[in-house]
C-alpha cells in the first residue's frame, strides 16, 4: 500500500491518517502482532505533526482496534467475541416499549473536570469542565440502575434543561442535537461502595456494567454514559436477523 496522504485534499489530515492506519492494521502481519510504526516515524514519513498522528491513533485506541503500551509500542488489539444490537433507545424509551413503569429515585447535575477516558473520547483539554448527570432509576418499589453521563460542551447544555424528558428527545428539541449512533460495551463487575449505596445492595454484589458512547449525525461524540444494573433485575437482549 502507498504510505502517503494528500496534503492538498479537503479531507482533514487526521482523518486521512486514521484511514491509512485502518488499512495498515488490516494487514496480516499486524493482525499477528507486528508493532505499528511509532508516532515519530509516522509524522516524518507523512510530513505532518505528531499531534495529528496521535489524534488518529487515539481514535482507534478508543474504538478498541489498537492497544498502546509504554515502551512496548502500538499493536492491533485482540478482538473479543461480541454481540451487537442494531436498535437503541434512551432508558425511558426502552422501559416504555417494555411496558415497565419507572420511578426516578435521584437526579444530580454538576459541572466537573471529567476523567481521562472522557477527555479522550471528547478530545477536550484537561481544564475544560463538562456537565455530569447522575441518575438512579428503577421500578416503583426499588432502584435497579445507576447512570453516570458526561455531555460534550459543544451541545450547549446549561443544566437548567428538563432532564425528566426522554434524554435524546430533549437534546434534539432544545439543542438541535440528534443522537444518531450508539456504541456499547457490556461487562460484568462487582459493585463498589458508591454503586452499592445507590442500588441498595451489598458491596461486591455482581452488577451488569454498560458503557454507551453516543454520537451525532456527523459522528461527533455527544455523550459518554455508564450504567450499573442490578444483575437480578435486568436482562440485556440482542436480537439478530439474517
Amino acid at each position: 500500500m502507498k504510505f502517503e496522504i494528500d496534503h492538498k485534499s479537503p479531507v482533514p489530515l487526521h482523518a486521512q491518517v486514521e484511514q491509512l492506519l485502518r488499512e495498515l492494521i488490516a494487514k496480516e502481519e499486524y493482525q499477528q502482532g507486528k508493532i505499528l510504526p511509532s508516532e515519530v516515524e509516522l509524522s516524518k514519513r507523512l510530513a505532518i505533526s505528531r499531534s495529528t498522528v496521535r489524534q488518529a491513533i487515539k481514535k482507534l485506541v478508543f474504538e478498541g482496534l489498537l492497544v498502546r503500551k509504554k515502551k512496548a509500542g502500538t499493536r492491533v488489539a485482540p478482538q473479543p467475541v461480541s454481540s451487537r444490537s442494531n436498535n437503541w433507545l434512551s432508558f425511558s424509551q426502552e422501559m416504555k416499549v417494555r411496558g415497565i413503569p419507572i420511578r426516578n429515585f435521584e437526579l444530580h447535575l454538576s459541572w466537573v473536570r471529567p476523567p481521562s477516558s472522557v477527555m479522550d473520547f471528547f478530545n477536550i483539554r484537561e481544564d475544560k469542565k463538562v456537565l455530569k448527570m447522575e441518575r438512579v432509576r428503577g421500578k416503583p418499589d426499588e432502584p435497579f440502575v445507576y447512570f453516570v453521563s458526561y455531555f460534550h460542551p459543544r451541545i450547549g447544555l446549561t443544566g437548567e434543561e428538563d432532564f425528566k424528558m426522554p434524554l435524546y428527545e430533549m437534546l434534539e428539541q432544545e439543542h438541535s442535537t440528534i443522537a444518531s449512533l450508539s456504541k456499547e460495551e457490556i461487562s460484568a463487575t462487582a459493585s463498589n461502595e458508591l454503586v452499592s449505596q445507590k442500588l441498595e445492595i451489598e458491596k461486591g454484589t455482581p452488577v451488569l456494567f454498560r458503557k454507551r458512547f453516543v454520537f451525532d449525525q456527523g459522528e461527533r461524540p455527544i455523550e459518554y454514559n455508564m450504567g450499573y444494573y442490578k444483575s437480578d433485575s435486568f436482562i440485556y437482549t440482542v436480537e439478530s436477523s439474517r
